[in-house]
């Protein structure tokens, strides 16, 4: 059930982001071109979560296997090299979508009105917080702990939402609102996720 409740809540940040940057802009117009921009660039951020999904699984049968077998010394170097290796991989990630965000737009065919928005909410859009809290969820389950990162993941989706209506509907931010919402939130759920890892 934490595995089932944790796909929804990964689910509840696209749909927050479309939803208050829609109903909040300033002006009806505004509001259509804003949710626009933040649908446009879903088909890549799924690209980059479908990496640090991949990543999660991988990390996870090794560890479990070692964890299994008791043999905790090799474990934690497994886990070493996934968190090194997720860092190298999500800042190799960020500097290919901060060079070639644009190329991507334009190869989906994005249109002119909602370019320059749709870039700025990848441009902000933190891989770096989003593949250390999968990698570290799947230590945490293959440690047999799902209900951890499954509060971190409630927390921080609430957290989202929150700062979507501080940032859109009160400070009137739009687009960019809503891309440093997701990136707080996510950072928070990763810095505390690898916090409460080297803790355990």
């Amino acid at each position: 059930m934490p595995l089932l409740l944790s796909v929804a809540f990964q689910q509840l940040y696209q749909m927050a982001d479309s939803m208050i940057v829609g109903r909040f802009a300033e002006s009806a117009q505004a509001g259509e071109l804003a949710l626009a921009a933040v649908g446009a660039s879903y088909p890549i951020t799924q690209l980059f979560v479908a990496v640090a999904t991949g990543i999660n699984i991988g990390t996870s049968v090794l560890v479990s296997q070692l964890f299994g077998a008791k043999r905790y010394l090799r474990m934690k170097t497994a886990i070493s090299t996934a968190l090194i290796t997720t860092t190298v991989v999500s800042l190799l990630l960020t500097l290919f979508g901060a060079v070639c965000t644009n190329g991507l737009m334009s190869a989906l065919n994005t249109s002119a009105d909602i370019f320059a928005d749709a870039s700025l909410y990848l441009r902000v859009f933190g891989l770096l917080f989003l593949f250390i809290y999968n990698v570290c969820t799947g230590i945490f389950n293959a440690m047999g702990d799902s209900r951890t990162p499954l509060f971190l993941l409630i927390l921080s989706s609430v957290g989202n939402v929150i700062l979507d209506v501080v940032f859109v509907a009160i400070l009137h931010w739009g687009v960019a609102g809503v891309a440093w919402a997701t990136f707080i939130a996510q950072g928070a759920s990763g810095v505390f996720a690898f916090f409460l890892l080297m803790c355990r």
